[in-house]
């Protein structure tokens, strides 16, 4: 059995790992850190995990980490992460990190959107967690940068299109919504439940949002040339999960079904990106406590434009459920173990 531990495992994508890694034929979660819940078992602090997982929320310095686990999450905030992950690494243990210290390979780019990077010599040596990307590189890595959710959904639903040069990129614009877990679990006036629910709302508009510079970097490696963005996202009064719209304009005369065919031969054999039957189109309810991505496409030959919509879980293939995907490929398992269970639905 595969050692694994949590660092930072009392947030959404904590116990979004711990429900994952339960159900994981070939782990054993063998250590949980939580400084606010020392002490408290992960089943008291969550009782959804009653039965399921069997340990204690402890906080530890990553010195006295090393030696509980052979694999590690790193579920904790940006800068955090960054002074955590190199003792882990040092002692010779692989991880996913799920914060965004690692995701953007400029360090500029990171301290321009973020703050100073105390281990930027790492940045270099992660690996950008999308599989369907970068499986190849995500097997043989020690480090990996786990992407965002928004990312996540943007990255896949553009790719196609960015590789075979079919759209403008620098008409792209995008439309995302997310549940309010997204914002996780510390408490806010603007994600309680008389400020969110009935409600819709957009937030850091005007190019501010923290993911744009990854999405960005993905889709400019994508496109082979600079990508600039136009990016919005909302507030919507879900718990769980997203739907990004894109638009961009064609840069020929390819048609609805030449794109619906570019998809499915893209994402054919993925196990975890899901495209729409012509006509049908993604939503969050049909993903939902998936690894599932679910995306449909439209040609709009009124205006040249495509719209593209692509659906995740914010905290399973936008998080926690990716971060086990990677776990899967860089210890040479089967990529999909224990993450084949359908969405729930209702």
């Amino acid at each position: 059995m595969l050692r694994v531990g949590i660092v930072g495992a009392s947030g959404y994508t904590g116990v979004e790992l711990a429900r994952l890694l339960a159900g994981h034929p070939s782990v054993e979660i063998t250590v949980a850190t939580s400084r606010r819940y020392a002490g408290k078992p992960l089943a008291e602090v969550f009782p959804s995990l009653r039965q399921r997982v069997d340990v204690a929320c402890e906080n530890l310095p990553p010195d006295e980490l090393a030696d509980r686990a052979d694999f590690f999450f790193t579920a904790v905030p940006h800068k955090t992460a960054m002074d955590i992950v190199p003792p882990l690494l040092d002692a010779g243990r692989k991880v996913v990190d799920l914060s965004a210290d690692f995701r953007i390979r400029d360090v500029a780019v990171y301290e321009q959107w973020y703050q100073e990077h105390s281990s930027p010599g790492l940045v270099q040596a992660a690996v950008y967690g999308l599989p369907e990307l970068y499986r190849q590189e995500i097997r043989e890595a020690r480090l990996v940068a786990n992407p965002g959710c928004y990312p996540t959904s943007v990255t896949l639903g553009l790719a196609p299109l960015l590789r075979e040069k079919l759209i403008d990129p620098a008409t792209i614009i995008i439309d995302s919504k997310s549940g309010t877990s997204g914002a996780g679990r510390a408490a806010s006036v603007a994600t309680l439940f008389c400020e969110v629910t009935d409600g819709f709302r957009a937030y850091k508009v005007g190019g501010s949002h923290r993911h744009i510079p990854e999405m960005e970097q993905e889709l400019s490696l994508l496109a082979g040339t600079p990508v600039t963005i136009s990016f919005t996202p909302h507030l919507l009064p879900i718990s769980r999960g997203i739907l990004s719209t894109m638009y961009a304009t064609l840069t020929g005369t390819v048609d609805s079904r030449e794109l619906q065919e570019l998809y499915e031969s893209t994402y054919g054999d993925e196990p975890f990106v899901r495209v729409c039957p012509a006509g049908s189109l993604p939503a969050t309810q049909h993903v939902r406590g998936s690894n599932c991505c679910d995306i449909g496409i439209q040609a709009d030959r009124r205006t040249n434009r495509v719209i593209v919509l692509a659906a995740i879980d914010n905290i399973a293939k936008g998080a926690s459920g990716q971060a086990v995907q990677n776990m899967n490929l860089m210890t040479g398992q089967e990529e999909t173990t224990g993450l084949l269970g359908a969405p729930f639905f209702p």
